[in-house]
């Protein structure tokens, strides 16, 4: 009787082996998705309404097709998008017409999507490199309400009011403006086992004080880095860096503490983040009236403390980066006693032992007779945010070594 039984399990097991599906070669389990570019939404912009947005974006990882997200995140009701389409860029809102591809979301060509909510589209078939550019087009048919939108692009969007023109060659004559809308992921997705650097920051890694359209933040020039050494060249970087962000309070965008989940941890094959941020905290002290504002050296660490517990709980290793100097900047920004507490958050960033690695943006960019000060030749001219060439060094600063452990 036993041998009967086992007899009809191993039938039955033979018959539900026989009708299962089998996965096809190049099933979502076998791919590899890799966030190649972000823009991370930081605040509520102008309303769309019949209008076409096309956004260039510079990828960091090449792939054989790619993916887009879209945000809602601070529109107050439904928006619609589409159609959408990407393509390579030719120059400025020009493209590469035999490169266009419409976007799909579900199969669909349009997208509603609910306030706060964000939106992944299907795979797209299309082969791209590293550092080179993609543009995004996208039709708003209705009124949008608030645009969600990463205020500091540094990089020009073009608007049409001339209906949809998301496959159009070049956009007929328009606005343009300098933030992102709506738009704050492009996904390559490749075979190879690529991994993802994520720089999240304030102002200084969102690039402020940059020159617009020619990439030139200090994430930018790590990209051109690591695509030039063989060795490091399958690593990709996103930008999650907010103008006016800071560790502990809202302000320009949600706290890093409030957005290190999305905008760091779930961002697909992050491997590493860069942490430079708490120089807001420590001017906003100086500046703010409001006590909920006033923050202490300690209360940084406290918060960067946060954060690389939550990165390590995922697997993340964390580069510490020192705060660099802002001596010079307009009263109350800075200030004596922000000073003191800019090198004590520094000095414990450098000796703690709490980062994985560390980069001593500091040293690097101030000015040796005048340590508070940026080094003229790095110094945007505003005594806060540097310079092209400061960014550049920068990236030259971190050293590659640091992303050798890749298990």
């Amino acid at each position: 009787m036993t041998t009967s039984k086992n007899l009809l399990r191993t039938l039955l097991l033979m018959l539900i082996l026989s009708v299962a599906p089998h996965a096809p070669a190049g099933t979502l389990a076998q791919e590899h998705w890799i966030d190649a570019w972000a823009a991370a939404p930081d605040s509520g912009g102008p309303p769309l309404d019949h209008q076409t947005v096309r956004q260039i974006v510079r990828l960091s990882a090449s792939g054989s097709k790619v993916r887009i997200r879209l945000s809602n995140l601070f529109g107050t009701a439904p928006v619609t998008i589409g159609p959408v389409h990407v393509a390579k860029r030719l120059s400025g809102s020009a493209i590469k017409p035999d490169t266009d591809r419409a976007v799909s979301f579900g199969g669909k060509s349009t997208i509603r999507i609910a306030p706060g909510a964000n939106v992944l589209s299907d795979p797209i078939e299309l082969a791209v490199t590293a550092l080179e550019d993609l543009a995004v087009s996208m039709y708003l048919p209705t009124r949008t309400g608030p645009s969600t939108v990463h205020a500091l692009g540094v990089q020009t969007a073009y608007i049409t009011l001339a209906g949809d023109q998301t496959a159009s060659a070049t956009l007929p004559e328009g606005e343009v403006a300098s933030a992102r809308f709506f738009l704050t992921d492009v996904e390559v997705e490749s075979t190879s086992s690529k991994q993802l650097l994520v720089a999240f920051g304030d102002s200084i890694t969102d690039g402020y004080g940059s020159t617009p359209n020619v990439n030139a933040r200090w994430p930018d020039f790590l990209v051109q880095r690591l695509q030039s050494d063989p060795a490091y060249s399958s690593i990709a970087v996103a930008n999650s860096g907010i103008s006016g962000n800071r560790i502990l309070n809202d302000g320009a965008g949600p706290s890093a503490l409030k957005r290190f989940d999305r905008d760091v941890l779930t961002k697909p094959g992050v491997k590493w983040v860069v942490l430079l941020e708490g120089i807001n905290d420590i001017g906003e002290t100086n500046e703010s009236p409001n006590p909920k504002d006033h923050v202490s050296a300690q209360q940084i660490i406290d918060g960067m403390k946060q954060l690389i517990t939550r990165a390590h709980a995922k697997g993340i290793k964390v580069l510490g980066a020192t705060l660099t100097p802002f001596g010079g900047v307009d009263w109350p920004y800075h200030s004596a006693s922000g000073e003191i507490a800019r090198r004590a958050v520094n000095n414990w960033i450098r000796n703690s032992g709490a980062f994985d690695g560390i980069v001593d943006f500091d040293q690097l960019t101030r000015d040796p007779e005048f340590p508070d000060r940026f080094l003229p030749a790095y110094d945007s001219g505003d005594h806060l945010h540097p310079s092209d060439a400061g960014y550049k060094a920068m990236a030259s600063a971190i050293d590659l070594h640091f992303f050798d452990h890749r298990d």
